[in-house]
């Protein structure tokens, strides 16, 4: 058996064909969709991040404004800079790229974004939205996995899914969105005793650890969907995920590769979640699902 690849790349640019499409609609409407992005120092895995972010924008027609503060900015520089995008009409979605400088407190940042801004997902309120199935705006990483899951036709209902790494931003979330599927979940993390006796059972296998190699052949079973979230940079500049890909794809169904899986979809679906805080502020219901979000709190 050779597995069959889930092709992010490819469904990141038919999505984004749609995107421009919903843009223009918004434009006729009188609508320009924003997207603000604040990084704070020079971080250079940040800045590679931030452009493919402003790349995305221009990509679908997003206007992106783009506000970069020295490493040793004051948190009550940051904190008034989200409080001006928070008042902004030309805003729709306000992301502060993390990894943050250690001085400023990461959680009182994300929470003073406006939770109608907040395209990341990562404010108490969308957040604790998932456990009830009605968030606003789905963290973009979870979200574009569970689209990438449905290519492969196959209904999570009653599967194992077993999500390697227990993040705030991956994998708590991730294990989230599963169980509002009814999949059956285990999350994995780095005190899990025996990680292969859990991995072997899965139907659904998400891994979102850091960890190069991490997860070996003998540890997935026959059959299984595999979706690396990993991105590590090894010593000679190649980028691998946490999954030995070329042993796994010898005993999975579906596999999603890294590059070209995961990670271009996390940027389209900030886009997405931005042009949807665009449409919720006209009153319109748009957007690829997550039908909690008829009850936005936008006005």
């Amino acid at each position: 058996m050779t597995a069959q690849i889930i092709d992010g790349k490819a469904l990141a640019k038919s999505l984004r064909v749609k995107f421009r499409e919903r843009v223009e609609a918004l434009r006729t409407a009188g609508v320009q969709p924003g997207l603000a992005v604040i990084l704070v120092g020079d971080n250079p895995a940040s800045k590679v991040y931030v452009g493919n972010k402003v790349k995305a924008c221009a990509d679908c027609g997003v206007a992106s404004f783009h506000h970069s503060l020295a490493a040793d900015a004051a948190e009550a520089e940051v904190l008034a800079l989200i409080r001006r995008l928070n008042a902004d009409a030309a805003v729709h979605g306000i992301l502060v790229q993390l990894p943050l400088p250690p001085h400023i407190d990461v959680r009182r940042v994300i929470e003073a974004i406006d939770v109608n801004k907040d395209v990341d997902g990562f404010h108490l309120y969308n957040v604790g939205g998932l456990v009830v199935g009605n968030s606003i705006f789905p963290p973009c990483t979870p979200y574009g996995v569970e689209l990438l899951l449905e290519t492969t036709g196959i209904d999570v209902a009653g599967k194992n899914a077993v999500v390697v790494g227990a993040s705030n931003i991956v994998g708590k979330p991730m294990a989230l969105m599963l169980l509002q599927k009814e999949a059956t979940v285990t999350v994995c993390h780095a005190k899990t005793r025996d990680l292969a006796q859990h991995t072997i059972i899965a139907d659904i296998l998400i891994v979102a650890a850091g960890k190069p190699g991490l997860i070996v052949p003998q540890m997935v079973r026959h059959g299984a969907i595999v979706i690396d979230v990993g991105i590590n940079r090894l010593p000679d500049n190649s980028i691998v995920g946490d999954v030995d890909f070329e042993g796994v794809k010898m005993k999975a169904s579906w596999i999603a590769p890294v590059p070209g899986g995961v990670g271009r979809m996390t940027v389209t679906m900030l886009i997405e979640n931005t042009l949807r805080s665009a449409e919720l502020r006209l009153g319109k219901g748009h957007g690829i699902g997550h039908e909690g979000w008829d009850a936005a709190v936008i006005p």
